[in-house]
């Protein structure tokens, strides 16, 4: 064997050890990654943090009253809506450990609603998610937006606005599409949540809205 064969032998033995190893590396860490993947605590549902169910009571989130069932004295017709959370009426317990259980119940003259939005509604009392659809913030505004007349939901995040009468649709800033109703019912003056929600709660932006800002 001559000395260049043999400088060509020793090369290809290198090469063939820094593939082993740099193989060995990547699935080490492949491996590394499944198994912190399976170490990861799996996020509990406890009951603060269950969603609203039919039966659920609507109580006060805020306001001195935290805890109080809302009923429907409480809500003054074209009032600013209460912001709220379901609660077990069994066990007692709001769920409040989670915010996509937060909700705005309001209340509107029946002839203001249009047809979507009385088939969730009871006497003119409705509810929404207070999650806005942009960016996840809160919906705690009540104010007239675009020089209107008549006063929306309105995230102060980034403008969003919603239309409470006529089934949450956007009628200002960047929200992609309405909040989903909670839909209620009056139970002995009080209000009762009467099934899921109907749509999907918090975030869905679209490729065009995903970052535009108010």
């Amino acid at each position: 064997m001559d000395e260049r064969e043999a400088k060509l032998r020793s090369s290809r033995r290198r090469m063939v050890l820094q593939a082993a190893i740099g193989t060995g590396i990547g699935l080490s860490l492949v491996s590394a990654f499944y198994v912190g993947a399976s170490l990861r605590p799996k996020q509990e549902v406890t009951p603060e943090k269950e969603p609203p169910k039919t039966g659920d009571l609507l109580v006060f989130a805020q306001g001195g009253g935290e805890g109080k069932v809302i009923t429907l004295d409480d809500l003054k017709p074209n009032a600013a809506p209460i912001l709220a959370y379901p609660m077990d009426p069994s066990s007692k317990i709001v769920k409040s450990g989670e915010a996509k259980n937060t909700v705005l119940v309001g209340r509107f003259n029946p002839d203001e609603l249009d047809e979507e939005t009385r088939k969730y509604a009871a006497e003119g009392v409705v509810a929404y998610s207070a999650v806005c659809k942009h960016l996840g913030c809160i919906i705690s505004q009540w104010k007239a937006v675009s020089g209107g007349g008549q006063e929306m939901l309105f995230c102060p995040c980034h403008g969003g606005a919603y239309d409470p009468r006529h089934a949450g649709r956007v009628v200002a800033g960047p929200p992609p599409k309405p909040v989903p109703f909670l839909p209620v019912k009056l139970e002995g003056g009080q209000v009762v949540v009467a099934g899921d929600f109907t749509d999907k709660v918090g975030v869905e932006a679209s490729a065009q809205n995903c970052c535009r800002m108010a």
